[in-house]
Parts: C-alpha cells; sequence; structure tokens
C-alpha cells in the first residue's frame, strides 16, 4: 500500500442507548417510557441536542484559500466539468494576479486529470514545525499538480485510469474529507470545486465542511435537465449556500457551413427557470466541436484557443461570477 493509499482509510462510529421500563399498549405492542420530572426532562432535551450536533460537521475553512466556488448539476451530461475547468482558467485569464486551484470531487467519474491534462501520483509534502530549536514532523499533505497555471485535484490522481471506484458511502466520505482538509493549495486566491451530479452525500457533505462563498448551476435548455437544475439550485438554498447563477450550456448549435443555427435541446429553458428563481443567467455556451475537441485533448478552450468566440463566452461568465462575489 502507498503512502497515498494510506490516506483513505477511515473509521468508524458506534451508538449507544439508554433503557427504560416497557408497558403494553394494546395486543402485541409494548411502548418503554418513564415519567420525568421537569429537571429530568430539561436535561434529556439537552443531551438530545449534544447529540444531534456531534452529527454535524463544523465547518472550517480550507486552509490558505479564499473564496470557494462551487460547479454542480443536477444532472450529469450537460458540462458541468467542461465549465469548471474553463471558469477556473477564465478567472486566471481575467486577472492574472489571481491564484485559481480546482477541485474534482466526483469519485466516482472523475474528468478534471484528462481535461487538464494531468496524470500521476500527488506527491506528500512534510510540514516541519520548529520548537526550541527543535525539528516536529506534522501530517503529510498531498501536493496539487499543476497544469496551464492552475493547481488541482481529484481522485482520478490516486486510482488507475481504468480502475473503478467501487466503494460505499462511508469510504466516499472519508475520501472527500481527504481532499477537503489534506491538500497543500499554499494561497488561492479562489478554489473552484467541480460537484458530481445530484443532491446526495458528497453535495451535503462539501456545503457543511467549508465556507462556500457562491454555487454555479450548469444545465442545458433541455426540460428533463432543467428539472434536475432546479433541485440543485434548492438544495443549496437549503443548506445557505448562495447560488450566484446559472450558465445555459448547449445552447445552441451554428453550422458550420450554412450558419443556420438550431436549438437542439431547446430555446432559453434555463433562462425561463432563472426568472422562477429569482437568479441571474451567468452565461450562455453554445453546442460547439471545439468546446469537445479541446476538452478531450487536455487543452481547454480557453487555453487553447482564447480568441474564439467559445472561449470568451466562458471569459464573460467568470467576469460575472467574479462580480457577484461577496467580499473574501
Amino acid at each position: 500500500m502507498g503512502s497515498w493509499q494510506r490516506w483513505l482509510r477511515f473509521g468508524g462510529v458506534s451508538l449507544r442507548s439508554g433503557g427504560g421500563a416497557c408497558v403494553p399498549l394494546g395486543g402485541s405492542h409494548w411502548v418503554c417510557r418513564r415519567q420525568l420530572s421537569g429537571a429530568e426532562n430539561e436535561t434529556l432535551k439537552q443531551r438530545r441536542t449534544q447529540i444531534m450536533s456531534r452529527g454535524l460537521p463544523k465547518q472550517k475553512p480550507i486552509e490558505g484559500v479564499k473564496q470557494v466556488i462551487v460547479v454542480a448539476s443536477g444532472k450529469g451530461g450537460v458540462g458541468k466539468s467542461t465549465t469548471a475547468v474553463n471558469l477556473a482558467l477564465g478567472l486566471a485569464a481575467n486577472d492574472s494576479s489571481k491564484e485559481i486551484g480546482l477541485l474534482d470531487v466526483d469519485v466516482y467519474g472523475p474528468s478534471i486529470p484528462k481535461m487538464m491534462n494531468l496524470k500521476g501520483n500527488p506527491e506528500l509534502s512534510q510540514t516541519f514545525l520548529s520548537l526550541f530549536h527543535s525539528t516536529i514532523e506534522t501530517d503529510n499533505l498531498m501536493k496539487p499538480l499543476l497544469n496551464y497555471g492552475i493547481a488541482c485535484m481529484s481522485m482520478g490522481f490516486l486510482v488507475e485510469e481504468t480502475a473503478p471506484v467501487v466503494w460505499r458511502g462511508l469510504m466516499v466520505m472519508s475520501a472527500i474529507e481527504k481532499l477537503l482538509r489534506q491538500v497543500d493549495w499554499g494561497h488561492l486566491d479562489y478554489l473552484v470545486v467541480d460537484m458530481p451530479p445530484g443532491t446526495g452525500d458528497v453535495q451535503l457533505s462539501v456545503s457543511q465542511n467549508i465556507p462556500i462563498s457562491g454555487a454555479v448551476i450548469v444545465s442545458t435548455p433541455q426540460d428533463i435537465a432543467l428539472m434536475d437544475a432546479h433541485k440543485g439550485a434548492e438544495m443549496f438554498r437549503k443548506v445557505h449556500v448562495p447560488v450566484l447563477g446559472l450558465v445555459q450550456n448547449m445552447s445552441v448549435f451554428q453550422c458550420p457551413k450554412c450558419k443556420h443555427k438550431t436549438h437542439i435541446f431547446g430555446a432559453d429553458g434555463a433562462r425561463k427557470l432563472a426568472q422562477i428563481l429569482d437568479l441571474d443567467i451567468l452565461g450562455d455556451i453554445p453546442l460547439h466541436l471545439n468546446i469537445r475537441e479541446a476538452s478531450d485533448t487536455g487543452q481547454p478552450i480557453v487555453f487553447s484557443q482564447p480568441e474564439s468566440d467559445e472561449a470568451k463566452a466562458y471569459l464573460r461568465i467568470a467576469e460575472e461570477v467574479v462580480r457577484r462575489l461577496p467580499p473574501p
């Protein structure tokens, strides 16, 4: 087992409960209860509150990161990871003084390694503390891989490219905890987090563990995709994460020969959803061959074709995201 693999171990928790007197309720049903005084009842309530609070993670900032932006979608296949990658590059292109990171928390289907043309296992950095001229070694941290000026971390760096991640919930949550807490990001102005599709354990864990400056919801104009995008936006609102707006991806296809425009997935569906949710549209991304080819070859379009109309659409979205972020 390699040094980085040992990081994926996790522990369990145990629960215990007390007993009480049982009385018949009727038939074969019994109920356990005891008469409590006012003081005992108040003590029990306090005890229950303490136990319930233990199950909730304490929100703590990621060391060295000023602001976290999550890119999410209710449904897979709508271009969320492509948007996350080009958003990160757009943030860097719009302001070269900013340090940008990209975190892929899609454990089952990580896409960032291929899109960012990165391979290999992350190195472990050793942090040392000096105490009265003696050196004390602390926990190792994973060092992000770097390309196009963006620091990247993904579960795809920790497993073989073709190996499926066949894990149950506890192992996934442990891996998410490592990705959030045990990465040496240095100093970042923005950390873009590529979330998995849906509204499950990972989304809740990330939202409850770290302070998030804003969420970007990606959807195609198709009604089926918009239904799940609606759920995704409402989930972030329930966990008190501000939704910065919607990105309408694959909004229109323009024939490269005759220049005729076709709305393959429908027209302005995300705009209608934005009106329902009282949100803004951050931008429209066309359905274009160049975007797909650039992503598949590991050369995102904002980097490889910065003067193209497609890249400029991502750059405008990056501007809109920054404009809506709260002060760090």
